[in-house]
């Protein structure tokens, strides 16, 4: 008789559904990164790192292959499948809510203000560089989300021209920030060239 026989398949980190590690780790980087923008105390660079990575780990969907609903379920019934629960045991989509919400609210909570708009916490180099990369990339989930849906719904596959076109401009825009920095000129050029060519790029990885 097999020891293991009657046993999961696999046995998730602390017995929490799968995905529950990796939401606390990147609720937990994300309170601290937005709690030291709030406070005026620049987060340190690796902080900055480790949130865009665990952004990247946790907005790309856990399952890679896409099965109709009801072919789901059966598999789940057979026990082909593992009985996916949600992380932390919360409803569907609340860590994307929460980490979505967060940077909304810190956007809100620095714009907050007296005098003049431009002046405004919001509106500091700091700020605008990691809120903007942020959003590039959230968007870039966002949009890929909504398109994965409609790719669902279509009665016939679609083409890949919009694939093909949102690949051409971000490499383009790379390239045009990363051949100067190359040739040691890149100093020379608008820092918006630099931001919008990486805010394109987690664009990009974002709705993959």
């Amino acid at each position: 008789m097999n020891e293991f026989e009657g046993s999961p398949k696999t046995w998730p980190p602390l017995g929490l559904p799968t995905g529950s590690v990796r939401a606390l780790l990147t609720l937990v980087v994300v309170a601290v990164v937005v709690a030291k923008l709030a406070f005026d105390r620049p987060p340190d660079v690796l902080w900055i790192e480790t949130l865009m990575i665990a952004l990247a780990h946790y907005f790309t969907s856990r399952r890679f292959v896409a099965l109709p609903p009801a072919v789901m379920q059966r598999l789940e019934q057979e026990g082909v499948l593992e009985n996916e629960r949600q992380p932390l045991y919360l409803p569907k989509n609340s860590i994307r809510t929460i980490i979505i919400g967060a940077f909304v609210g810190l956007g809100i909570y620095l714009f907050r203000g007296e005098g003049n708009w431009y002046e405004r916490r919001l509106f500091q180099p700091q700020s605008v560089a990691m809120l903007s990369m942020v959003f590039a990339y959230l968007l870039g989930a966002i949009v890929g989300s909504i398109s994965n849906w409609f790719k669902k719904r279509q009665a016939q596959p679609i083409t890949g021209v919009w694939g093909d076109i949102k690949a051409v401009i971000v490499i383009g825009a790379i390239l045009v920030a990363a051949v100067p920095e190359f040739f040691d000129f890149g100093a020379q050029l608008p820092p918006q060239v630099d931001r919008i060519a990486l805010g394109l790029t987690l664009f990009y990885f974002g709705s993959r």
